[in-house]
């Protein structure tokens, strides 16, 4: 058995922390990196800017720069970058279903570990 090559490049980017959700708040429309910032309260300045250079030259993600005054950049994401949407989405709700906030992961919905039903 061998782990597939595609997947493989895949998780390389997306599976860096922060990554996946830069891309899914793109997904919802172009921003500003302060906005960027906002929405993803505890990721760092140096952070957000390591992580949207990658994607920019991953391809994912497209840098205009609005040159002002006051000069602005905004990122949006290129049609490989929303290609990803559907697969954002599929993740979200197994999270939901599989990975509530308050527990680890479980087997099927409904289906705690014994030892999970004592707390």
């Amino acid at each position: 058995m061998k782990v597939d090559g595609g997947m493989t490049r895949v998780f390389e980017l997306l599976g860096k922390r922060w990554t996946g959700l830069i891309v899914a708040v793109l997904t919802e429309r172009a921003a500003y990196f302060a906005e960027l910032r906002r929405a993803i309260p505890k990721i760092s300045e140096r952070m957000l800017t390591d992580r949207l250079t990658e994607l920019v030259a991953a391809g994912l993600v497209l840098r205009e720069v609005d040159p002002g005054p006051p000069l602005r950049v905004t990122y949006r994401l290129t049609e490989s970058g929303r290609a990803l949407e559907p697969a954002l989405n599929e993740l979200a709700r197994w999270a939901e279903r599989y990975m509530p906030e308050d527990r680890g992961c479980r087997e099927r919905p409904g289906t705690e570990p014994p030892d999970a039903l004592a707390l």
